[in-house]
């Protein structure tokens, strides 16, 4: 399959896992009735981030949901015919251990999972670390997923480029700057580095980017919002900005892809035995 409409949600979740469910069955039916086959929505859509990043509250954690736990079975049933990526607090094997992770599915059933590698100061308490990049196979084309900080490294998109993802999921729950808020959103740092990042990753793997994030506020948590589908040049082909709402687009995926790297094909041309 080449040409896709991409949808990327800015939108906002919190705790009660009831109203999160009713919100995602709604935003994919509105990306449904917008032709969307892929719809990707935020970091902890089911359950909500953290209210403090800095010193996480045992107490406040996000509810976390096994890996097979129902609502994901129902989040499935409602895409039906859709790819969607979504992000949650999994609950590890052990019973204990937390994981940020996210999940692509189908209305048949699971077609991939990530749980989040890099975990930002503070994370770290609440959550345990994912390991690995892999990218899947979908019915819109080879997929890999990245969750908040992990677009901030170059290798973790890279490596789901070198596994042959033509399209980046980025799920985030990505808030403004937690020490030096600025007055207006637009001049916030992490809201200059969150645009940034998203169009170097699609740019330097010359992919396809989709980026949804959460919107409002969380305890003392304030999220940017910024949903946006990037071409592999780059490019932004639509966004919500600091709003709720839907960013999108139908894009060629291979035919993009190949015009990008006609002439110079940045995954071909790495000298991967120079480099430490």
């Amino acid at each position: 399959m080449s040409e896709v409409t991409i949808a990327a949600v800015a939108a906002g979740f919190g705790r009660d896992l009831d109203f999160d469910l009713a919100r995602v069955q709604t935003l994919i039916e509105q990306a449904r009735r917008a032709g969307a086959e892929l719809l990707v929505l935020p970091d902890a859509a089911l359950g909500g981030y953290l209210p403090d990043l800095r010193n996480p509250d045992p107490e406040s954690l996000p509810p976390a949901l096994e890996p097979d736990h129902e609502l994901i079975g129902k989040v499935a049933a409602s895409a039906a015919e859709m790819v969607v990526c979504i992000g949650y607090c999994e609950l590890g094997d052990d019973g204990e251990t937390r994981y940020n992770s996210a999940v692509c599915l189908s209305g048949d059933g699971v077609l991939g999972r990530h749980r989040k590698v890099h975990l930002p100061r503070g994370e770290e308490r609440a959550y345990a670390p994912g390991h690995t990049f892999s990218a899947f196979d979908t019915p819109v084309g080879r997929v890999g997923m990245l969750i908040d900080y992990d677009k901030t490294f170059p290798e973790s998109a890279r490596s789901l480029a070198l596994d042959g993802a033509g399209i980046l999921a980025c799920l985030s729950a990505w808030p403004t700057n937690i020490s030096n808020r600025a007055p207006r959103m637009s001049d916030d740092r992490q809201s200059r580095l969150f645009d940034l990042y998203d169009r170097s990753r699609a740019a330097e793997n010359q992919v396809v980017l989709a980026s949804a994030n959460q919107t409002g506020s969380l305890g003392g948590m304030r999220f940017l919002g910024q949903a946006k589908v990037v071409g592999p040049g780059g490019d932004i082909l639509a966004r919500t900005w600091a709003k709720a709402g839907l960013a999108v687009a139908t894009v060629d995926v291979d035919a993009e892809i190949t015009q990008a790297r006609r002439v110079l094909d940045h995954l071909s041309e790495r000298r991967p035995d120079t480099y430490r």
